[in-house]
């Protein structure tokens, strides 16, 4: 199996030396650069073109959510996956609209930190557990926020209901709601009592429908409309 590429954003020095230590013990991981900033990470990825970018958020000068865009552009075809002491639901929040494909915090353990990096490699999206209840709270106080007043509306008819929500079967429904919860393919197959393949095609035809292209898209799509 080809090794996922790796480059290790940190400002600490010996908690990166240690953490690209702690990755270099799984075979399927090859850390190929370090950066100390965004400005190196922007060096680093055009250099070693990565598949995955580990970042820090507290970086010195431009913060890791803020330089998530310049990344993706210098280097399109790699996952950005969040590690840092943030627990600021603002922050989650700004690294997945980024464009991020996960956020965790560096109380993970280092095999689950592994896992997590194969998994957003797989197509997932990975939140901390302590984070994603956050993350659903915040994109649905927003949709309450924005949501109309019904009872102001003058012709006194329901809301019509998204059209492309209705494209959806009622199994890709129940998955839709399953995905915001945070439940995994294997999760919501053991839910529903179906195969975990037929999960996995079920969630490529909810991203196609949604126009989607990531688990935690669908997640923002289902808060959004109190799905979930």
């Amino acid at each position: 199996m080809k090794s996922t590429k790796l480059l290790v954003v940190d400002d600490h020095t010996l908690f990166r030396r240690g953490l690209i230590a702690l990755l270099s013990q799984d075979d399927r991981l090859e850390v190929v650069g370090e950066a100390g900033d965004i400005g190196e990470a922007l060096r680093g990825v055009a250099q070693t073109v990565p598949d995955l970018v580990l970042l820090d958020n507290h970086l010195p000068g431009v913060r890791g959510v803020d330089g998530i865009a310049a990344l993706k552009d210098a280097c399109p075809g790699a996952r950005i996956l969040m590690l840092t002491v943030s627990e600021n639901e603002a922050d989650l929040v700004a690294a997945m609209r980024a464009g991020a494909d996960g956020y965790l915090l560096k109380t993970v353990e280092s095999d689950q930190l592994c896992d997590s990096i194969i998994k957003v490699m797989a197509g997932e999206s990975v939140i901390s557990p302590e984070m994603m209840t956050k993350f659903v709270t915040a994109f649905r106080s927003r949709a309450r926020d924005t949501k109309p007043d019904n009872d102001h509306v003058s012709n006194g008819t329901a809301e019509p209901e998204d059209p492309t929500l209705e494209s959806l079967s009622s199994r890709e429904r129940e998955i839709l709601a399953l995905i915001a919860r945070g439940d995994s393919n294997k999760l919501i197959a053991r839910e529903l009592d179906i195969a975990e393949t037929t999960v996995k095609v079920h969630v490529q035809h909810i991203f196609r429908k949604l126009n989607l292209t990531s688990r935690v898209q669908v997640a923002v799509y289902a808060a959004a409309r109190g799905l979930g």
